[in-house]
């Protein structure tokens, strides 16, 4: 479909499966490249600015040698965004359950940042679903933090695992964004970059 991009060996800078099977999902065909980053960011940030400015922090981690002349790299982040504050990965089960606590009842955003960049040209831009939870249980919540994998994800939970069946009540904006990459944005970009 996107014979524009014919020419290209494309690279996804990321690591998460859930990324990959998106990307896959565009029938693109890709291969995965990363490198590491620090995730740091300046306080006075939003969530916006910080996903927009950790997906170029990836990217730039490739210099102009990693981007031969057909290269085309896309790098991505996400940000679980809830009362003006960044809710990052989890790194122990107490913080999960805390994050899960945080969401219940309420509504954050989501924002993924992602940077398309080649040896001559880049973009950007930022993608926005608002999601709102219903009120969970504590066994709800511990369930989930005991039988899934909520270490690897933003804001401890995963829209396509259990949590999602059962707390999601309503998504403004792309679903695949909540997941990790804004799929219908990135094939818009695609098509004209």
């Amino acid at each position: 479909m996107l014979s524009n991009l014919k020419n290209y060996n494309i690279i996804l800078a990321s690591r998460s499966p859930r990324r990959q099977q998106l990307m896959a999902g565009l029938d693109i065909p890709f291969r995965v490249l990363t490198r590491d980053t620090p995730e740091d960011f300046p306080p006075q940030l939003n969530g916006q600015e910080v996903a927009l400015m950790l997906a170029q922090r990836k990217s730039k981690a490739f210099n102009d040698e990693d981007l031969p002349q057909n290269y085309l790299l896309i790098t991505a982040d996400t940000i679980v965004w809830l009362n003006h504050r960044i809710l990052n990965k989890p790194s122990t089960r107490e913080e999960a359950i805390f994050m899960l606590q945080q969401l219940s009842n309420n509504t954050h955003i989501v924002y993924t940042g992602v940077c398309l960049r080649s040896s001559y040209k880049s973009e950007t831009f930022v993608a926005q679903s608002e999601v709102k939870f219903k009120n969970l249980s504590l066994d709800e919540i511990e369930y989930y933090v005991d039988h899934y994998s909520p270490y690897d994800k933003a804001g401890s939970y995963g829209v396509q695992e259990w949590i999602g069946y059962i707390a999601i009540e309503s998504i403004k904006g792309s679903f695949y964004n909540v997941m990790g990459l804004p799929t219908q944005s990135l094939y818009k970009y695609l098509q004209t970059f």
